[in-house]
């Protein structure tokens, strides 16, 4: 059996297991799950099932070093899109979810613009946590989300008691 990225974390927080996943297991998608920071939209659990239905949400972490902004304008959403962006000293709240390589590319698809990085994240335990998270490409102009937007992100918020 592979070594979790957090070994004693399935103890203690009920982890779903990292590693391979056998056919039959219940988990949906086939093959190694990987941990995907989520923040902002695709924190709302309807819009992650929609998206990527065999995700498994985990728990909640923390990114360091990062803010949460929202730049350039989003034809779907009239408004900008979240991203994050290198700010020493802020975090960005967010939570883990449990994706396969099959679901991270259903999520490119939905994420345009974006690119994906390695992070290390930190459980409420402050216990670190390999990940892959989103950041938008390019140049970073601030802009404002539409209400639509908005309101999915705090839905994400609500759905994990995030405050």
């Amino acid at each position: 059996m592979d070594t979790p990225v957090n070994p004693g974390a399935e103890k203690r927080l009920k982890l779903l297991p990292v590693g391979k996943i056998k056919a039959g297991s219940g988990y949906g998608c086939r093959g190694e799950f990987v941990n995907y920071f989520a923040y902002a939209s695709n924190l709302n659990k309807k819009r992650m099932q929609e998206h990527c239905p065999d995700s498994q949400p985990k728990f909640m972490a923390t990114l360091p070093n990062y803010k949460l902004i929202f730049t350039g304008w989003s034809r779907e959403w009239r408004g900008g899109k979240a991203t994050i962006v290198s700010s020493r000293g802020d975090r960005v709240r967010g939570a883990i979810y449990d994706v396969t390589e099959i679901c991270l590319k259903k999520l490119d698809r939905f994420e345009p613009g974006y690119t994906r990085i390695n992070v290390t994240v930190y459980d409420e335990d402050n216990e670190p946590a390999q990940a892959v998270t989103y950041i938008k490409s390019g140049q970073i102009e601030e802009s404002s989300p539409s209400q639509e937007y908005a309101a999915v992100v705090r839905q994400g918020y609500l759905d994990w008691s995030i405050t």
